[in-house]
């Protein structure tokens, strides 16, 4: 547990000297890892806490997923983070960050099939000539290119207004984290289906990147919620 307490440690020190233009990310990762930092350090001293196996799951297999079991769990009062009966509230609260983080891995994967796809159908030969001179794959292609720029506009415009704390920044980082992971998932898909049959083997890319963006459909509040967030918005209730 103290390795990874300082490990953390460590990053956050890189990220405090870091010189970058990206000041949103940069922050982000900050409050992650404080985040990280701070259960840490509460559950490394706290007793009644478990952990259950790790998970097999479809995606995200760099990363370890398992279980925090908690069986009569006490934690000392100097450990509380925030006021008594503040803890929904403050999750809430960083639920906005998550949302444009979760849309931007989407767009990242996304760019990465978008590549994938428009270097496979320029290399790959049918009928006599490389799929590139079909239409309906130059279609498909333009339609890929113009949503994942969208959806990055969107999300761009969403960490802008969280930096200056609008008042509607929630609906927006909604908006663009529902549009991002929905855009981000359909590209994939669309890269793994212009790869045909290739795209359905594991030594090929496109099976791995729909696999792990998928769940980003799911993670920070599902889009199904995303949406009822919005329309409550523009609803005005």
């Amino acid at each position: 547990m103290m390795h990874i307490i300082l490990l953390l440690l460590l990053l956050l020190l890189l990220l405090l000297h870091h010189r970058s233009e990206d000041t949103f990310i940069i922050r982000l990762m900050m409050h992650i890892l404080l985040l990280l930092l701070l259960l840490l350090l509460l559950l490394h001293r706290s007793e009644g806490i478990s952990y259950g196996s790790q998970l097999d799951k479809l995606g995200w297999n760099s990363q370890p997923t398992a279980p925090v079991i908690l069986e009569n769990c006490k934690v000392p009062k100097e450990n509380m983070l925030g006021m008594v009966g503040m803890g929904f509230k403050i999750a809430m609260q960083g639920l906005d960050g998550g949302r444009i983080n979760i849309g931007t891995t989407a767009l990242g994967g996304a760019a990465e099939c978008l590549e994938l796809a428009a270097d496979h159908i320029s290399s790959r030969k049918q009928f006599g000539r490389t799929l590139d001179q079909f239409q309906y794959l130059r279609f498909k292609i333009a339609d890929m290119a113009t949503e994942l720029t969208a959806a990055r506009l969107l999300v761009f415009q969403a960490a802008e207004m969280y930096d200056e704390k609008h008042p509607a920044r929630t609906m927006h980082c909604a908006m663009a984290k529902r549009f991002a992971t929905d855009v981000g998932f359909n590209i994939c898909n669309n890269s793994l289906q212009m790869h045909g049959g290739y795209g359905y083997i594991k030594e090929y890319s496109p099976e791995r990147y729909l696999r792990d963006v998928r769940v980003h459909q799911i993670l920070e509040g599902t889009n199904e919620i995303m949406k009822h967030i919005i329309s409550r918005s523009v609803l005005g209730e």
